[in-house]
C-alpha cells in the first residue's frame, strides 16, 4: 500500500539495487513512465547524482531510498515488487566477504519474498567470479534463469539500457555478463 499512495497509482513497483549515477533509473524509467521505480542505494553521493537527474527529466515515477540494502524488507511488502536491477555491483572477491554480495541467498531470499510471482531479477556484471557463483545461488534458491549472456554487446537484447559501468568496461573490451532469473 504505502508506495500507491506515495506515487498516486497502482502501477508495478521495480526497484535498482545501487544506482551509479542515475543513467541506467533516469533511462530505464523515462522510456517506462507506466511503471513505478525505487533506487536503493547507501552512497549518498549516488543518490543525489541520480536524483538530480531524475529531477532534471521531471520524472514523477522515481523515488530514492538512501538506505543499506540489508534492510530492504523494512521498505517494501511481500510480494509487492514486480522486478529488481542489480547492476555492477560490488563483487567482494573475498571468500569471508561473499556473504555481502547482492546476490548472495541471504539476499535472494528477501529479494524473493519482496517479488511478485514470476518476478525477475536482472543481473549484469563484469566479474566472472560473481558471474558463476551467482548462477548458481539463483538455481539453487528457488530462482529460473531464464536468460543468460557472457557477452552482452554481442549479444540481441534490444531492451538494454547501458550504464556507466557497462560503458566503461565495453570500451576496456571487458565482456558484461546478463541473466535473468525469474522466481519460480
Amino acid at each position: 500500500g504505502k508506495w500507491n499512495e506515495e506515487f498516486k497509482n497502482i502501477n508495478p513497483i521495480n526497484l535498482e539495487l545501487g544506482c551509479g549515477k542515475g543513467k541506467f533509473i533516469s533511462e530505464i524509467a523515462e522510456k517506462n513512465k507506466d511503471i513505478n521505480y525505487c533506487i536503493l542505494d547507501l552512497d549518498t553521493n549516488a543518490i543525489v547524482y541520480a536524483t538530480r537527474k531524475i529531477r532534471d527529466l521531471e520524472l514523477s515515477n522515481v523515488r530514492a531510498i538512501p538506505t543499506n540494502i540489508e534492510k530492504i524488507d523494512d521498505f517494501f511488502n511481500e510480494n509487492s515488487i514486480s522486478r529488481i536491477y542489480i547492476n555492477f555491483c560490488n563483487p567482494w572477491p573475498k571468500k569471508r566477504h561473499h556473504k555481502r554480495r547482492l546476490t548472495h541467498p541471504n539476499f535472494l531470499k528477501k529479494y524473493s519474498k519482496l517479488l511478485v510471482d514470476e518476478g525477475e531479477i536482472h543481473f549484469k556484471t563484469d566479474d566472472d567470479d560473481l558471474f558463476e557463483t551467482s548462477l548458481e545461488y539463483f538455481n539453487e534458491n528457488g530462482f529460473e534463469v531464464i536468460l543468460i549472456t557472457y557477452d552482452l554487446a554481442n549479444f540481441d537484447y534490444p531492451k538494454n539500457i547501458e550504464t556507466e559501468y557497462e560503458n566503461k568496461f565495453k570500451s576496456l573490451g571487458i565482456k558484461i555478463k546478463f541473466l535473468i532469473a525469474k522466481k519460480k
